[in-house]
Order: C-alpha cells, then structure tokens, then sequence
C-alpha cells in the first residue's frame, strides 16, 4: 500500500511576515551604517589616522595589562631595583647637596636626612619621603626637595621666624608665633623677646598677638605676659608694673585700649603704682607701695592726737 509523505510548507502570509522582517532589519542596518559614516566623515581625521589610533588604543591596553600582570608578580619591583642599580653605576647617584634658606637651622640635620639613607640612587630617593622627614624638624617651616642630575639634591627651606620666649618651669624656649616650639635658650638671650607663661599659654599665642595689637603703643613696653587660669592676661612692663585684664578678647581689648589712652595723658607707666587692676572695666584699681603703711600711720597718728587733746581738757 503506498504512503503519501507531506511535506510541511510554509504559509503563504508567515512567508511574506518573514520577509517583512527581515527587509525592516535590513534596511535599520543601513540607516544605522549611514549614521555611523556620516558621522565618521564629519570627524577630521582621516581613515588612516583612525587606523593608527585604534591601534595605539589597543596597545595602550595591552601594556595597561602587561604592567598589572607585573605587578602582581612583582616583576616591576625586580625592575625598577636594576634600573636604580644601573643608574647608580653611571653615576646618578646622590653625592652632593645644595641647601638654600637656612640661617638658623643647623645644616647638619638636613644633610643626615638626605645622606643617610640606604639607597642614595638617585631614581628610588623618595622626595616626598624627605621632604616630610624636614618638615619634622623644629625651624623648618615649609621644605622644597628637586633632583640636579645627575647628583645632587637640592633643598630650599622656608624657616620659622622667632617670635617669643615660653616660659615652662625652669626651662626657657624660643618659640615662633603659632606657638611652636623651635629650641632652647638661655635667660640672657630671653631678654629680647617677650616671654610667655601660664598653663595653656602656648595654645594663646596668636590670641596675645591680637591682643596688644590693639594697643600698638604699648605693645614694645610689654616684657612678659602670663595666662592666668586658662581664661585671662596679666601683662608685665619693662618698668616691672603690671596690668591684669579682663576675660574674653573683646573685654580685654577694650581695656587695654583704654589703660593705654589713659597712659598717654597721665603717664602711668613708670609713676608708683606697681599694679593696675582693670579686671572689672571700665574701674581701674590702682596699687602704690607703702601707701597702707602711711595710711596706718597717719591713723595711728590720728588717734594720737585725739587721746592727747582729751588728756589736756
């Protein structure tokens, strides 16, 4: 008996859909290559210059790859030590250094830090590492380090500038006017500044400089200053006088400003009084040596009298 095989033809209307698609991919192809063309065209580089930078671009990362690969290997390590080697052997090694700035800070410090180091190839020395090592030391400021090949480092330095003395016990030290501590210094040589004492005064020195900034006539006649219970100032004269102020900067301001207006007509300073006392401004308490005794004796003298006028009555 003889079997019919049917095949499985394909519609006419799917066939026709199938067609639609595939024409409208066809044609979004074409206006997408259309785009991209015109826009490549209005780009001014030609296409061997496009060429040339795709292939820049894909070596580019190949040796982004290539050096993280080496990395992780340790490779440039390995490299980088052989390199430092051969440039030492040509000579790119550190043997001389240029200092520049310094007037106070002893040189010596700045040539241990440069000189003393493990490897002085001039490739693997660390100028951040040196320059973070001098700003370390008590005069230096601001530290500027620059390579001379093919030997020879040079170090610019900004130093601190003296400003006051700080009296801190027994000890006595120069410090600059933020407060930083640049070294010691013996008593006759601390006569030229002024000096600071008091807990926590350290901390105040800007604040004092504000502070007799306000009265800038009064300001070279101040030899010391002392921060009384972390909240206020008694100044020191050259005359050995002495003036306690007010708490708070304002207050203190105005009654500096106000004791100096009053110098200047009365001439307080260098007179008899050894204290003035204007913690509670705009009074001005004044102190003169003796002047208890005469006014006890005067009393004395007084009730002296009295007792000797009722004897002779």
């Amino acid at each position: 008996m003889a079997q019919t095989i049917r095949r499985k033809a394909t519609g006419v209307r799917r066939q026709a859909k199938s067609q639609g698609r595939a024409g409208q991919v066809r044609k979004a192809r074409a206006k997408t290559n259309s785009l991209f063309d015109r826009m490549m065209d209005a780009l001014p580089f030609t296409e061997d210059q496009w060429h040339a930078f795709f292939t820049v671009l894909i070596l580019a990362v190949l040796l982004a790859i290539a050096i993280v690969v080496a990395r992780v290997s340790g490779l440039t390590t390995v490299a980088e030590t052989e390199f430092a080697k051969a440039a030492a052997n040509a000579g790119y090694k550190v043997g001389n250094v240029q200092v520049r700035g310094t007037d106070r800070l002893n040189e010596a410090r700045v040539y241990e830090r440069a000189l003393g180091r493990e490897d002085l190839s001039m490739p693997l020395v660390d100028l951040e590492e040196l320059r973070t090592e001098l700003l370390a030391l008590n005069w230096v400021a601001d530290a500027r380090v620059s390579r001379l090949l093919p030997d020879t480092l040079v170090i610019d330095i900004v130093e601190r500038e003296p400003h006051a003395v700080l009296r801190r016990g027994e000890r006595l030290l120069l410090i600059d006017p933020t407060g930083a501590e640049l070294e010691p210094i013996s008593r006759s040589a601390a006569s030229e500044y002024l000096v600071i004492s008091g807990e926590g005064a350290q901390s105040q020195v800007e604040a004092l400089t504000d502070l007799l900034d306000a009265a800038p006539a009064l300001q070279p006649q101040v030899k010391a200053a002392e921060w009384i219970g972390n909240r206020r100032w008694d100044l020191t004269f050259a005359t050995d006088q002495s003036l306690s102020l007010p708490e708070g900067a304002e207050r203190a301001a105005a009654a500096l400003i106000s004791f100096a207006r009053a110098d200047g007509v009365h001439r307080l300073i260098g007179g008899e009084v050894v204290r003035f006392d204007m913690r509670n401004p705009p009074r001005m308490y004044m102190q003169v040596p003796g002047r208890a005794d005469r006014e006890l004796a005067m009393e004395q003298a007084a009730e002296q009298a009295a007792a000797q006028e009722e004897e002779d009555n």
